[in-house]
């Protein structure tokens, strides 16, 4: 997680060429940059079983990773491509990734918003964040799979695993190894075989390489801030001294959207939001910024307040509308006439 920060950050201050980098990792669960960890993991089946947590600089939904997954990541300029819109960029890239699955025997094929898939299963998810004109695109595939780690880890009650949800699960995904008959398949060639798909349908060139001394100096201080619990656990949950806690998430074409509101009844006031989910903004930080537009704010003006930030802002969203964060919050409001706090987070597991 640390080198993906520095490879994007030397990127687009052009001490790092272009890059395509593959990954394999320990057990573990990598929640989206907005998501909250509270929200999507098991922390004590984590603990427990060895499987470690992090927090990703792209978007997008939790991912649970495992030595039986291979990641690949590019590193570009935006225009590089002859097109800087994100929707763009995804399609073209995921369906590059399709091409190099394709070559394995996999009938594999790009499905938006950010999925490659087989016969309507998933294989692959993916994702991106931009710093300037620099773009991160990375995505997993799943070579083989171990359900029951997967819903264990993800926000899937462990004393509720069965074997009709490890199915469930099951349906909804695939690997490369089922798909392939049971076939072992060698790394290097998985990896080879993607490349080639990327090189060609990309036009690109790719040389071997190993990191620069400008990427090996960043790395120390940037390591240091990932494995700090503070990163970890960004996104703290809503809370105010004299306020009524209220949340929601909206499901909609752009991901999920998750609204966590402090707000004051008696006065008509939202003290503060927080906005989590899985989503792709850019830049990142246009959540905070939307909080920050949205604190200490009466109710009445909530609509209003929504709409003159998106206009001020500078702001590029995968699928994703100004009212999707609005019907959030609303949704989120709604439940103060109701007596209740129901569960709204109707979020699915997915890795």
């Amino acid at each position: 997680m640390a080198l993906d920060q520095v490879l994007l950050e030397s990127h687009q201050e052009g001490h790092s060429p272009n890059t395509l980098r593959f990954l394999r990792f320990e057990p573990c669960v990598l929640v989206g940059y907005h998501q909250k960890v509270a929200h999507e993991v098991w922390e004590d089946f984590c603990a427990e079983h060895g499987i470690a947590v992090q927090r990703r600089i792209t978007g997008g939904g939790t991912i649970y990773f495992d030595p039986l997954h291979l990641g690949w990541e590019l590193y570009f300029d935006r225009a590089s491509f002859g097109t800087g819109d994100m929707a763009e960029l995804s399609a073209r890239i995921c369906r590059a990734a399709a091409a190099g699955l394709q070559r394995l025997g996999v009938d594999a094929h790009f499905r938006p918003r950010n999925d490659i898939e087989v016969n309507g299963r998933k294989i692959s998810g993916t994702g991106g964040a931009f710093d300037g004109s620099s773009v991160v695109f990375q995505g997993t595939v799943l070579i083989d799979a171990e359900l029951e780690k997967m819903l264990g880890a993800l926000r899937v009650a462990p004393e509720k695993l069965s074997k009709r949800q490890i199915k469930d699960i099951g349906e909804r995904l695939t690997t490369v190894k089922e798909v392939l008959g049971g076939r072992e398949i060698a790394w290097d060639e998985v990896k080879r075989n993607l490349a080639d798909g990327f090189a060609e349908e990309l036009g690109i060139h790719l040389e071997p390489g190993e990191l620069n001394t400008v990427e090996e100096g960043k790395l120390p201080e940037t390591l240091a801030e990932i494995e700090d619990e503070e990163w970890v656990h960004l996104h703290a949950p809503a809370s105010a001294e004299d306020a009524t806690v209220v949340e929601a998430t909206h499901r909609c074409e752009g991901g999920l959207v998750r609204a966590a509101v402090a707000v004051e009844p008696d006065r008509g006031m939202i003290k503060h939001v927080t906005f989590s989910g899985d989503f792709f903004v850019n830049p990142k930080r246009m959540v905070f910024d939307l909080e920050a537009a949205l604190r200490n704010l009466p109710m009445a003006r909530l609509e209003e307040a929504v709409q003159d930030f998106f206009r001020r802002s500078e702001v590029e969203m995968l699928l994703l509308r100004p009212e999707d964060f609005l019907t959030a919050v609303n949704d989120a409001l709604v439940q103060l006439g109701e007596g209740d706090s129901r569960d709204s987070a109707d979020e699915e597991a997915s890795g």
